[in-house]
């Protein structure tokens, strides 16, 4: 550190940074709550924790010098996530409560709750209603939390008994630091914070579920048992999210997968492989073809690369160094070879193999490739989380002043997609990660570019610190469902060190060799996690353009059988099927609307006779006496313009 910048500290004053850009000088030492007190004494008695360049702290912790400092008052997010901080512990003192002497791991919160990890506790889902009592009754019990800083040797004699937190806390601190317990009424817990004050500040709680989880992630490691929660403020927003679960839970896409028949994932292919069946293999395919669209009129060209490479294409990119521990490796004689994590390394590969003027640039490769990741089995989930899936990738290789129009063009596309399916999104630039590869300045340059483009457009964003890739910055799309849940999605990704590491190079107007500029790009994410999101956004319920089965012919009795079929035969170019079983036809209708098929015609003895059809569709609306020709006319329009729901009774 230099003299300058020692300078504030020595001479007793420090200096933090506001959110709104200005700074306020305090004394050095002086905590969060003192900085808050200083701003206002309103804001110093509403302080709940602070925000220390971006990092979520207890109002017990000082500031330092240049620090950008944000103070956490009640009803924001951060305060609430303090407040489910603070219902883990109070999990964990009821367990200890209740069981014989558990083990404690740790107990975060999380976006929607929180959850505390066990061992040595033998407890299943008939358990938590007693569990959840005892945590109300400390909660009512109103218990200062309070928070103690202690040197390493007496934290040690502290947690002899809890084998757990003695190695947190040999990854904490070395012998002579402090660390910290908070403590409330009989119980203590090593920890960070930040916590409320007091535990009666805890609103509404409830338990979840029991899970298994095994302790850092490391299927190595033992197998703990994991209990769920959440808290909210008041009753009213914890009964508001229980019935947003269950209505997520009735639009599960593993439940609804297999009613539709769309995929399974099977013992005999291991967690993680999903099996398409013919139905599910239908939506993907359209998905695909609506990509492959978009991408022949961005002039992209297609190619294939393998699902394994000898591992010194993986060392040479850079994965080899970042996701070795996320990869299926394996020897083949004296070779070793990996499945492929990413599709860009091959893609490079290809471009690397020809010579390239300025005049060919850009260079655009796509490819429904896919790739692998060796996930922990109890992160698999559906196709949410999956060891193997298929990436809708694009990359590109393009001149440094070509960036902005390319990145531009991706965005359009992008956006397409998610308005062809009217979801709601959202945008934000993520910068570079602890874990990267490349030079500052290649950094700096690369998070300036897509900075660039994004305000030229005037498109609001927001900055996501260290969320990265390895390889360079990127802009993440985020979307909402139909239950308001926000799901990550598409992305477009700058890469000036891919071009490096594989010497990539075209013949600029100078004669010289240049270095292009790699972007990478995907418009869904992937197609395994947005037909997930899609399943339970539509609730199976798929628009006319993806539905596995588009219209089904239903005659009233047998003697219209042969009519119902020369119908289908109408409209040979949408997906069509004759409910021919011998069935009335309330118990067809029935069917057709639990397997979610947009179109019904009904057809019987006056359609027959009148050369007509009926028309119902999935919201039981039903019309008579349609023209045939009519009706498929609509059905193209509704198909070829990919309208969310079927609108003809609706016009």
């Amino acid at each position: 550190m230099s003299e300058s910048e020692s300078e504030p500290e020595s001479a007793g004053q420090i200096t933090v940074v506001l959110p709104d850009g200005s700074e306020l000088e305090v004394d050095a030492g002086a905590t969060v709550e003192d900085c808050a007190y200083e701003i206002g004494p309103g804001l110093g008695r509403d302080t709940v924790a602070g925000k220390l360049d971006g990092d979520l702290v207890a109002k017990e912790e000082p500031a330092y010098d240049g620090a950008t400092l944000e103070i956490i008052t009640e009803g924001s997010d951060e305060s609430l996530r303090v407040m489910r901080h603070s219902a883990a512990h109070c999990l964990a003192q009821a367990v200890e409560r209740l069981y014989d002497e558990p083990k404690l791991a740790i107990g975060p919160p999380t976006d929607d709750g929180f959850y505390y990890d066990f061992d040595d506790l033998a407890v299943d889902e008939s358990d938590l209603e007693e569990i959840e009592a005892e945590m109300e009754a400390i909660v009512d019990a109103d218990y200062e939390i309070e928070r103690e800083e202690v040197s390493v040797e007496e934290a040690e004699e502290r947690l002899a008994d809890q084998p757990y937190k003695l190695e947190l806390l040999s990854e904490l601190a070395e012998e002579g630091e402090q660390v910290t317990f908070y403590s409330q009424g009989e119980w203590e817990d090593l920890c960070a914070g930040p916590h409320v004050e007091s535990t009666g500040e805890i609103g509404a709680v409830k338990l979840l579920e029991i899970a298994g989880a095994y302790w850092r992630g490391d299927e190595e490691n033992p197998m703990q048992t994991r209990i769920y929660g959440t808290a909210f403020e008041d009753e009213s927003d914890l009964e508001a999210y229980l019935q947003r679960l269950e209505e997520a839970e009735e639009r599960d896409h593993r439940k609804i997968g297999n009613e539709m028949n769309l995929f399974s994932i099977q013992d005999v292919t291991g967690p993680g492989l999903p099996l398409y069946h013919p139905p599910g293999k239908t939506v993907l395919r359209e998905l695909e073809s609506f990509v492959e669209d978009l991408n022949e009129d961005a002039g992209y060209d297609y190619v294939e690369t393998p699902h394994v490479f000898k591992t010194d294409l993986w060392h040479r990119s850079g994965h080899y160094e970042n996701y070795e521990d996320d990869m299926f490796i394996f020897d083949v004689g004296d070779d070793e070879f990996g499945l492929k994590p990413m599709n860009c390394p091959g893609h490079a590969a290809i471009f690397q193999d020809q010579s390239w003027s300025y005049r060919d640039m850009p260079i655009r490769y796509a490819e429904n490739g896919k790739v692998y990741r060796k996930e922990q089995r109890g992160e698999l989930s559906g196709l949410s989380r999956v060891w193997a899936f298929t990436i809708d990738d694009g990359h590109l290789f393009v001149k440094p002043e070509g960036i902005e129009h390319e990145v531009e063009t991706i965005i359009d596309m992008i956006t397409d997609v998610l308005e062809t399916f009217d979801l709601e999104y959202e945008m934000a630039l993520a910068t570079r990660p602890e874990k990267s590869v490349g030079s500052d300045e290649i950094w700096e340059k690369a998070e300036s570019q897509l900075r660039s483009v994004l305000e030229h457009r005037n498109l609001e964003y927001d900055v996501e610190e260290g969320d990265g890739a390895f390889y360079g910055p990127k802009i993440d799309f985020a979307f909402e469902d139909a239950i308001g849940r926000h799901w990550d999605g598409p992305t477009v990704q700058l890469d000036f060190n891919m071009p490096e590491r594989f010497d990539l190079s075209y013949v600029g107007e100078d004669n010289e060799e240049h270095r292009p500029v790699m972007i990478h790009r995907a418009l869904y994410g992937s197609y395994e996690r947005f037909f997930m999101m899609l399943i339970e956004h539509y609730e199976g319920n798929f628009p006319l353009w993806l539905a596995p089965e588009q219209v089904r012919v239903l005659p009233i009795s047998d003697s219209n059988l042969g009519y119902a079929h020369r119908v289908a035969n109408e409209f040979d170019d949408f997906r069509v099927e004759v409910d021919g079983r011998d069935s009335t036809l309330e118990r067809k209708i029935r069917a057709a609307h639990d397997d979610r098929v947009p179109y019904q015609i009904i057809v019987g003895d006056n359609e027959e006779d009148d050369g007509n059809i009926s028309v119902r569709d999935r919201f039981e609306d039903q019309e008579y006496d349609v023209e045939t020709d009519a009706f498929r006319a609509h059905l193209e329009d509704e198909r070829d313009e990919k309208r969310t729901e079927p609108d003809f009774l609706r016009d």
